[in-house]
């Protein structure tokens, strides 16, 4: 029995699809962030439930509609982990498209960002002054991005990548609340928030700390996958979601 491949997606389609989405995954963050505070102004709990609900939600939603293009990465350690998991085996994202990846996520985070501050007629061009910057949230990012990384590559190298909308938006909904950080868990989105003084915002100056504990905890993930799943290389172009690239691009 024939198996029916995917048609390819070229490189600046799936520029687009990470952009566009990374882009609207923060706008979803930080607008209910902003909506949260205005709605439950005295009750941080409940501001939390709203931001983490609609988080999780938005996330699985953004990861059905751009997987098929894109795989849905909306995040650079993913990508990185994409192209370390698949380069011997030629699977994986070549090193050139993780550089425009990265820089595609990194745009669409800070893109929106300013979007969510528009609709909610704030300042558009404001930086946050929310600090961040504890050891106690510094772990919990290694925690949250080591978890993101294991839960990925796990569905992907055992054939379960299909369910990655429900299990990441699950994931990342319930670590807003088991983790001190909150779960940026997300470079990208990390530094867009970075443009949000609001109850979703990061201060700059603990933005390099939260980057640099996601770097250690994608290391980690990566490490727990390698040990887990012995052969992961098989399957490391099929993250977030299935999905199909040009032969080309994926040559280095």
């Amino acid at each position: 029995m024939s198996t029916i491949k995917p048609d390819p997606v070229p490189l600046h389609r799936r520029l687009v699809a990470e952009g566009l989405g990374t882009a609207l995954l923060v706008t979803v963050v930080v607008g209910s962030g902003i909506a949260a505070a205005a709605l439950s102004p005295s009750d941080g709990g409940l501001q939390l439930l709203e931001n983490s609900a609609a988080t999780a939600l938005g996330l699985a939603v953004l990861i059905l509609i751009f997987g098929p293009v894109s795989g849905a990465h909306f995040n650079p350690v993913v990508s990185v982990a994409d192209w370390l998991l698949g380069r011997r085996s030629g699977t994986g994202l070549a090193p050139g498209d993780v550089v425009a990846y990265a820089a595609a996520q990194i745009l669409g985070g800070i893109a929106g960002a300013l979007l969510a501050n528009a609709m909610f007629d704030l300042p558009v061009g404001q930086i946050s002054s929310k600090d961040r910057a504890s050891l106690g949230q510094t772990l919990g990012e290694v925690v949250a991005t080591a978890g993101l990384i294991l839960l990925i590559f796990a569905l992907a190298r055992t054939g379960r990548a299909a369910f990655s909308a429900a299990a990441v938006g699950a994931y990342i909904g319930a670590a807003y609340w088991f983790t001190s950080s909150t779960s940026f868990a997300n470079p990208a989105v990390t530094i867009g928030r970075m443009f949000s003084d609001t109850f979703a915002g990061i201060a700059p100056a603990s933005v390099p700390l939260f980057v640099g504990a996601q770097v250690v905890g994608a290391a980690v993930g990566l490490a727990l996958v390698r040990f887990l799943f012995p052969d992961p290389a098989k399957s490391a172009d099929r993250v977030v979601v299935p999905h199909a690239i040009t032969r080309s691009a994926k040559e280095d």
